[in-house]
């Protein structure tokens, strides 16, 4: 203070001369002395006030570090012991997948190979590379080094020092079994939680026991990626992990960090070229060093494992195991991960309608590895004994549907469906797994020909009270909108009006190109089959069902989409979609998911009943099929079974199609070649005798499936009108044009959904012009409606039906 006060009275001018001479008697030496010494305790005093700030600063930052760690944390709800010892043992463990019945179809493959092993079989030499090499404090600390921490959170601030790392083996464990690589405060602040955690329950020896069979270990020498230390020992030195040398532990232990960097082999199991391998080979020395220095060996061992040639000591490629999976391990095993996908979606809060290709694609890769690796059981629908006759029926029968016309094989895809549940019995994906493993009757899209006029057109018309059964329909020569000519399957048209029940058994196009068009301007939607019927069966949503072609097949859907649609027809109008799994479970037996029916209404009862009174029609009359021959002449029994269906071809008889149901099953079939070709105009009677054959097969394991002696009724609600044969209209007498008209008979009955059957007009039906009304109505006239006459008129002589009935003999389409 002394010195302080002499300085500040160098400042006072009124005590200046005394001052002045006071300095005058100091010596220069004690001047200097004195000046050093006031510098001296300036910066004691700053440095003094600087330890003061930083220590008050520091605890004011590690009060606001800690808040801020205890906010990161705070919805961190701490595992119990039993719940860390599930999180982080939690490794591949394998799935299966069953029948219905619970027998098993197949153990399910991980892209991970692994086997555990416990710590007494795990070489004490490979713990202590890993320990020396990962965590050289391992045997000090509580799960976490806090000057690691902050030198990795600096780093990452500053962006300086590169990446420091700052993980422990537990740490590492956690990341790795708990929590994910996201790269944030939140997460890095559980992952510190979640480590001391674990060292409070579990002993050292414990945790990189855990660590050393959870990490993967790059690839063996089938090329196969491998996890685990077991497997790394087998995989690259044909060996134990309890027997390894000091080299090869060193190698093992050095793996972790980047696997694929440093594996010795490459995808295919074989060796790295020298160049590649050396990444390796100095890793492996960087953990004998690191050992060495860690007093975990000797100089002399590191020195004499240094130099070890162990190149040698790897194993020489080996061939895989050959995947003898087929159409049914992966059939089930894509359905298991769609429904687990949906799961997570779920879970997570996500619209899966918002997701992207890659958020799709993230989620479907998560649901396979936790089919893969968490040991579930999937139990499919579908039953072993049906299942097998089919693939033995294609097997057999398939070469009746090879023509010769295009290149290689026709293949076929079936799908048997069980019409109350939509549950999926059996299926036939392919003609042969290793020609093509297409799956064509789940996921392979084709256009549906013909199959779907009952589906899109016909069904909804008479849903919407449009059509009866005998309403008709022009079939007169007829041009797209726009230009280009529609014709029929054969011919350019009949001439005449035809009955909806006839243009379905003839599956003539013309007629229902003209009911569409009509639907579509009365309901002033150009897509309103599809918008309101078809897209409550999941059909896939494409502008092609707004076309005018749509309604002649120009549409695409998978067998098992087409299978649904007329299991909905056959279930009076409720759809259930189609489905092969049916409960999946973990290893403990608790359920994560399980299939819940979601029927949907989707034509109302009435029109279903009458859709199938008309295919039946299509079966019986044996126009486009030969279905119903071929298939009472297999088994006496099938003339108890009441079958209708549809059949459907595409241009150049690229695709032929049948669908067929009972009153409890439903089977469908396509069959063509993999890239569109032409096949034989035969080819809808080869797919009709090679169906036949598939039913009376899976008829000599399962009868009880086809519902012999059960009959497709009308439902009570169905109107059935007294309508004239010629207009398809109630009988009776009007006038148009200053001319009185009768509609002639016989009267039929005509069956509606509702509203009934309207009085009969000049213009009835649906498509048509003026000139083609004229001649309809001259044909059947006695003379020329006018005033003066009533318009009375004759029906059709007997010659005049045998002479129309010659024509459209002549006319005959071909599985259309």
């Amino acid at each position: 203070m002394y010195h302080f006060i002499e300085v500040k009275l160098l400042d006072n001018q009124d005590n200046s001369h005394r001052t002045e001479q006071h300095s005058n008697k100091v010596p220069e030496k004690k001047k200097i002395f004195l000046i050093i010494n006031v510098v001296i305790r300036v910066l004691q005093s700053l440095f003094v006030f600087a330890v003061v700030v930083l220590l008050l600063g520091g605890a004011l930052g590690m009060g606001i570090g800690m808040g801020y760690f205890a906010f990161l944390v705070e919805d961190t709800q701490p595992p119990t012991k039993e719940e860390l010892q599930t999180e982080i043992s939690d490794i591949t463990e394998v799935s299966r997948m069953t029948y219905a019945d619970g027998t098993n179809i197949a153990m399910i493959k991980s892209d991970l190979v692994r086997t555990r092993v416990d710590g007494e079989h795990i070489s004490p030499l490979l713990k202590k590379a890993i320990i020396s090499t990962e965590d050289e404090y391992f045997e000090e600390h509580k799960g976490v080094v806090p000057k690691a921490v902050i030198r990795a959170l600096v780093s990452d601030a500053t962006g300086m020092g590169g990446s420091s790392g700052g993980s422990t083996l537990t740490q590492q464990l956690v990341k790795q079994q708990i929590l994910t690589d996201e790269t944030t405060f939140k997460r890095k602040a559980n992952e510190i939680l979640l480590a001391y955690r674990i060292e409070k329950y579990f002993s050292k020896d414990e945790i990189v026991t855990t660590y050393l069979n959870v990490s993967p270990f790059g690839r063996n020498n089938k090329g196969e990626n491998i996890a685990g230390v077991e497997e790394a020992a087998k995989g690259l030195f044909g060996k134990s992990a309890n027997d390894l040398t000091l080299p090869q532990a060193a190698f093992i232990a050095g793996l972790p960090q980047s696997p694929i960097i440093y594996t010795p082999y490459s995808n295919t199991g074989a060796l790295k070229a020298d160049e590649n391998l050396a990444y390796g080979m100095k890793r492996k020395d960087f953990v004998l060093f690191s050992m060495y220095r860690e007093k975990a060996i000797t100089k002399e061992e590191y020195e004499a494992a240094k130099s070890y040639d162990l190149k040698q000591d790897f194993q020489p490629q080996q061939e895989s195991n050959q995947n003898t999976e087929g159409y049914l391990y992966y059939a089930v095993l894509e359905q298991a991960v769609s429904e687990i996908m949906d799961i997570n979606i779920e879970k997570a809060g996500v619209k899966k309608e918002t997701l992207d290709t890659l958020g799709l694609s993230q989620y479907e890769d998560q649901a396979r590895k936790e089919i893969q690796n968490r040991g579930y059981t999937i139990q499919s629908t579908i039953d072993q004994g049906v299942y097998d006759t089919m693939q033995n029926a294609v097997a057999n029968y398939g070469y009746m549907l090879d023509d010769g016309y295009g290149a290689g094989l026709v293949e076929t895809g079936n799908v048997l469906m069980d019409n109350k549940t939509g549950r999926i019995i059996g299926f036939v994906a392919g003609r042969d797994y290793n020609i093509s493993q297409s799956n064509h009757a789940l996921d392979t899209l084709r256009q549906v020909g013909s199959t779907i006029k009952p589906i899109s057109v016909y069904g909804p018309a008479i849903d919407q009270g449009m059509i009866g059964s005998e309403s008709r329909l022009a079939n007169y020569p007829t041009s797209y909108k726009g230009g280009g000519e529609l014709t029929n399957a054969t011919n350019s048209g009949t001439n005449t009006f035809d009955t909806v029940r006839h243009s379905l058994e003839w599956s003539y196009n013309i007629p229902v190109y003209h009911l569409n068009e009509a639907m579509k301007t009365q309901m002033g939607d150009d897509n309103f089959s599809y918008n309101n019927y078809l897209s409550k069966m999941n059909y896939p949503a494409s502008d092609a069902w707004s076309y005018q072609s749509a309604p002649l097949g120009a549409v695409e859907a998978t067998v098992l989409t087409q299978t649904n649609g007329f299991q909905t027809l056959a279930n009076k109008g409720k759809y259930q979609k189609g489905y092969m799994i049916e409960k999946i479970t973990d290893n403990s037996g608790k359920v994560i998911y399980e299939h819940k029916e979601a029927p949907v209404q989707v034509y109302s009862e009435a029109t279903a009943s009458i859709m199938n009174d008309m295919m039946r029609s299509v079966l019986d009359s044996k126009i486009t099929t030969p279905f119903k021959n071929m298939i009472n002449g297999l088994n006496p029994a099938f003339g108890s079974v009441d079958w209708i269906g549809k059949t459907g071809t595409t241009d150049l008889y690229k695709d032929a199609w049948l669908v067929v149901s009972t009153p409890t099953i439903t089977l469908g079939s396509w069959t063509g070649y993999d890239i569109p070709t032409a096949m034989s105009p035969n080819s809808g009677d080869q797919n009709s005798t090679y169906l036949a054959n598939l039913a009376n097969a899976i008829y000599s394991v399962r009868p009880d499936l086809f519902g012999v002696g059960e009959k497709f009724t009308l439902s009570n609600d169905v109107i059935k009108s007294n309508v004239s044969s010629f207009t398809g209209e109630k009988p009776g007498t009007f006038t148009y044009n200053g001319g009185t008209y009768t509609a002639p008979g016989p009267n039929v009955e005509s069956f509606y959904a509702k509203d009934g059957a309207p009085k009969s007009q000049y213009k009835f039906g649906y498509g048509g012009s003026d000139a083609n009304y004229s001649a309809y109505w001259g044909r059947y006239a006695t003379s020329p409606p006018s005033s003066s006459n009533s318009g009375s008129t004759t029906t059709p002589s007997s010659s005049e039906k045998k002479e129309e009935k010659k024509k459209e003999d002549d006319k005959k389409e071909n599985n259309n």
